[in-house]
């Protein structure tokens, strides 16, 4: 028998999280926080498990590493070799498919330094970052790094968002996206909850958006060179709140965290910081453009640019959902695809790999994580849960439909 998921009530929660929450309102403001933890039981992603995953037709799911410690952020070189992150050890792994069978079959460390977690590729140099620091290095011809050498010492301390993000974007600027330190507070650091650019030799760097809770997944839109990202939502609202929030990220623009949350609503435990009234702030702030379920934790987020897929998919995206903890039953697990009109703009979510839940949702076999398009236009996707890294490829003769 399968054990029984793990279930918390609010009541406890809150009672352990008090002393530390930095976000907890005074008995006078009229607030409630509410919410559940739920955590389903992990199994193992056997085989008969992945060929069961649901996926449109013409699409397959196969297993391309396994045996892997919780592989996080992704970056590909165009030879098809894969830099895999594990911000719990600090190493960066090399994974390779020397054959090109779909198959990794040489798994080898290649650096490692305390929180090595964002990961970013410019011709044969990768860039790393970790809490306060950003490193390069030199990508060798037998795949091994060079030395890593820090350009970035004094970036903000991670407080309750430590997992720093890195790309490249289409002006070869590096861009590092830097999550809140809680939940929901009035930060003394301009450069928490941003996204902040980068020069790539360490000679400076400017805020390039602010009001972003966490937004680990982002990628420029390949036909208008528009910026779009993923952002977490406040925990703690219930089960339907706060909404995680595909933006659109302009350069200069603020996106409302704390006070101004999903679809403009008012965040009563955080007024606006600048003394304004929340309708103020909320004009001077951007709205997002779609909305996704609660809690869901969307982390890896790529524009399809390759030929492999079918037309319809060009210039989508794909977004990896970590898998929920803070409601009462469970949201992600999957990997959904955004579908963008001719003219740039996100219309809506669809479901693009699912059945991660099993049981009735009260087991998983994996957490979507890293997410990287390959040379060959197949999507490399991490499960830090399992140690799985995933090839989502279209054969054009699926046998399966979501």
């Amino acid at each position: 028998m399968l054990p029984l998921p793990r279930l918390l009530s609010a009541a406890a929660l809150l009672t352990a999280f008090t002393a530390a929450a930095q976000n907890v309102p005074p008995p006078a403001t009229p607030f409630h926080m509410t919410g559940n933890i739920y955590l389903p039981n992990k199994l193992p992603a056997t085989d008969a498990r992945v060929a069961a995953l649901k996926v449109p037709t013409g699409f397959t799911v196969t297993k391309f590493a396994e045996g892997l410690d919780m592989p996080r952020m992704l970056a590909v070189m165009p030879n098809g070799d894969l830099y895999v992150s594990n911000r719990v050890k600090g190493t960066i792994t090399l994974v390779r498919d020397a054959n090109h069978d779909g198959k990794a079959e040489v798994m080898r460390q290649v650096a490692q330094k305390p929180h090595l977690h964002g990961v970013a590729l410019q011709g044969n140099k990768l860039y790393i970052s970790a809490i306060r620091e950003v490193y390069v290095a030199d990508v060798l011809p037998d795949g091994n790094l060079g030395e890593l050498k820090e350009l970035y010492h004094d970036l903000p301390d991670a407080g309750q968002h430590a997992n720093r993000v890195l790309r490249f974007g289409p002006d070869g600027k590096l861009y590092l996206s830097v999550g809140s330190t809680c939940n929901a507070c009035d930060e003394d650091n301009p450069e928490n909850a941003t996204i902040l650019q980068l020069n790539t030799d360490g000679s400076g760097r400017q805020v390039m958006a602010r009001g972003l809770r966490n937004t680990i997944g982002f990628d420029w839109h390949p036909a208008t060179k528009e910026l779009f990202g993923m952002d977490h939502g406040i925990d703690w609202l219930g089960d339907e709140d706060q909404q995680e929030e595909l933006n659109q990220i302009k350069p200069g623009a603020g996106y409302g965290w704390p006070s101004i949350i999903a679809d403009g609503k008012h965040y009563p435990a955080n007024k606006p910081k600048s003394g304004e009234s929340y309708e103020a702030f909320d004009a001077k702030n951007q709205r997002p453009l779609l909305l996704y379920k609660a809690h869901s934790a969307p982390l890896g987020l790529v524009f399809n640019r390759a030929a492999q897929f079918p037309k319809e998919y060009q210039n989508d995206a794909f977004v990896t959902m970590h898998g929920s903890w803070n409601r009462a039953q469970p949201s992600g697990y999957k990997l959904v695809r955004v579908h963008f009109n001719a003219q740039g703009q996100p219309e809506r979510f669809e479901d693009f790999i699912t059945g991660f839940l099993v049981d009735n949702d009260k087991s998983e076999f994996g957490r979507p994580c890293g997410l990287v398009q390959a040379p060959d236009g197949s999507l490399l996707m991490g499960d830090d849960d399992n140690g799985v890294i995933y090839r989502v490829a279209y054969t054009g003769g699926g046998k399966k439909k979501s």
